[in-house]
């Protein structure tokens, strides 16, 4: 374990394998159609990639840049896009791919976004969801795991650019945040 780590919450198996049970439940409801799969970026790039991996249905990936925090641990409350979607959601079924709802700004806004610009519909899929967190009527589609109010880093997300690369799930110690 990390020495920034208090403890463990999602091991690297725990992940694996409801990964795996999600991505086959989605794969079911797109089983004769190809969406369009939106990876929000930096958080969601594992998930993302062990997410569509068990996907067997025809898919095309998209990435964004989507973010309402900078480098502190508190929302901005402000929506910016670093990076748009490649492709056009015209006419398309789209699976939001994201790795953790907190207070459901960025998701609400990002649904709201995908529809305006003409999207078939938006479903949202996500690794970790902070429900007491919840500000905006927001819900994931289809979730891998409800978590406490506590700052996880790991499997892709981060504090201030950093612990990414954990391969399971941990709750960063306060004494890192707090300074």
């Amino acid at each position: 374990m990390h020495k920034d780590c208090e403890r463990i919450m999602l091991t690297e198996e725990a992940l694996c394998a409801r990964v795996e049970e999600v991505a086959k439940e989605v794969d079911v409801r797109y089983a004769e159609k190809r969406p369009l799969v939106v990876g929000i970026l930096k958080g969601s790039i594992i998930f993302y990639a062990d997410f569509i991996r068990h996907l067997s249905c025809p898919v095309e990936l998209d990435f964004m840049a989507v973010s309402s925090y900078g480098s502190g641990a508190v929302s901005s409350g402000k929506l910016n896009i670093k990076k748009d979607l490649d492709k056009s959601v015209a006419g398309r079924d789209v699976i939001i791919v994201e790795d953790i709802i907190d207070s459901g700004f960025t998701l609400a806004n990002l649904k709201a976004l995908l529809y305006d610009r003409g999207a078939n519909s938006v479903i949202i899929v996500t690794l970790l969801n902070k429900k007491e967190r919840r500000e905006y009527d927001i819900e994931p589609d289809y979730n891998c795991f409800d978590i406490e109010n506590e700052f996880v880093i790991g499997y892709g997300l981060d504090y201030d650019e950093r612990y990414r690369n954990l391969p399971y799930i941990g709750i960063l110690k306060r004494e890192v945040y707090e300074k």
